[in-house]
């Protein structure tokens, strides 16, 4: 596979020379692309982006929006409260179910309390759902491959939790007994090929006509980042994973580039964390939930004197819009604003197309300056009628 080398001018002009002496001096970066947020992230940050905007604080949200300690610490400072169980949220509250996807009593119970529900959860997650449904209906036993307590495994077991076998090796296989039904395997999105293509050479081995979807439950996203940091890897002297310890895909893309036999190999949650002797050449990359600025810092910190160089794998262009109840809201309140008159320059518009989600994040960074209490005011009461399910109480302009 030929790969693609695009020069990227390293900004390294804020450096202070107390820390370029602490630093042994880095030869360049080989930037590994794709990389950080996948299109699932994407959606879920701009969608939470969007709640935080449309209602009052406190904007609760059903585990962390994304596992990447940054992310959330963004939304605390904005008033979004994270919480592991849905009883935590008071009733009438506003509530945002996490990109992993939740249980179905998870999903009922946000409903029952009367609050305005948004669910995040990434289409790739929800097709897996569909299939364990699905299969349960028809009588199948479930082989799940995914992590013990992983917050998606958790949401995907809870839809048939009587026929669903949860494994995560090939000893976990083979120590499943014999069923009688027929057998389907699924899995966990955020897996790496590798942990996945040996458990299930272990269930066709021990299940005659296992059934498997016609496309992989893998998201492609964690794919294409593990197969662009395998590009790298040879040819760097160490390489920095960005991205938190809890983040599934993240771990794994720690675990790809220990495979290659790369000699130093560092999980960093953020530039102050990258070691201060590294020298040669660095492969960087980053997990699908953690924000490319952060990408942008370790460089900087890294100062490599030859440059950065990004090797792209592929482009990815997938888009998955914001959900659907949540847009409709927003364009209710759009409406209104309009009726009112009111100035939307100050604030990002619905076509999330247009921004990515780090520029929403640094976006929310300023929104106390730019909301305008009078306008808010003005409209909270009448910007959403009761048609569109939500608590006109606590429905602010977004403004």
């Amino acid at each position: 596979m030929s790969l693609l080398f695009l020069d990227i001018e390293a900004d390294i002009s804020f450096i202070d020379t107390k820390l370029l002496l602490e630093v042994v001096m880095v030869d360049s970066v080989l930037l590994a692309a794709p990389r950080s947020f996948c299109a699932g992230v994407e959606m879920a940050i701009k969608a939470l982006a969007w709640m935080v905007q449309a209602f009052e604080p406190p904007v609760y949200c059903y585990h962390e929006i994304v596992h990447n300690k940054i992310v959330v610490e963004r939304f605390e400072n904005i008033g979004v409260v994270f919480v592991n169980d849905i009883d935590e949220v008071p009733e009438g509250m506003p509530i945002m179910l996490s990109a992993h996807g939740s249980a179905p009593e998870v999903i009922a119970t946000a409903e029952e309390r009367g609050s305005y529900l948004v669910d995040a959860v990434c289409p790739l997650v929800t097709k897996v759902h569909h299939e364990v449904k699905t299969r349960a209906n028809k009588g199948y036993q479930i082989i799940y491959v995914g992590h013990e307590n992983h917050e998606e495994a958790v949401g995907t077991m809870a839809v048939a939790p009587e026929v669903i076998h949860r494994v995560d090796s090939v000893e976990d296989v083979e120590a499943l007994p014999s069923f009688s039904e027929p057998v389907a395997i699924l899995t966990q999105t955020t897996l790496s090929q590798s942990d996945w293509e040996g458990v299930l050479s272990a269930a066709e081995d021990k299940v005659e006509n296992l059934w498997q979807p016609s496309r992989s439950d893998l998201c492609f996203a964690t794919t294409n980042r593990q197969s662009a940091l395998i590009n790298i890897a040879p040819y760097c002297d160490a390489i920095i994973v960005i991205g938190s310890a809890n983040s599934s895909n993240t771990c794994s893309l720690v675990a790809r580039a220990e495979e290659t036999g790369c000699p130093r190999v560092y999980r960093v949650n953020n530039a102050e964390e990258v070691p201060n002797d590294l020298h040669g050449t660095i492969g960087v990359t980053a997990g699908a939930s953690a924000p490319e600025e952060q990408v942008r810092a370790v460089i900087d910190t890294l100062a490599p004197t030859q440059g950065v160089k990004e090797v792209r794998l592929n482009n990815e262009t997938v888009y998955f819009p914001l959900p659907r109840n949540l847009r409709a809201l927003v364009n209710a309140i759009d409406s209104i604003g309009v009726t009112f008159g009111l100035d939307y320059d100050c604030r990002p518009r619905l076509n999330d197309r247009t921004m990515d989600a780090s520029q929403v994040l640094s976006f929310l960074d300023e929104e106390d300056s730019n909301l305008v209490d009078e306008q808010r005011e003005e409209v909270r009461e009448d910007a959403i009628s009761p048609r569109n399910g939500s608590s006109p109480a606590k429905v602010r302009a977004l403004i």
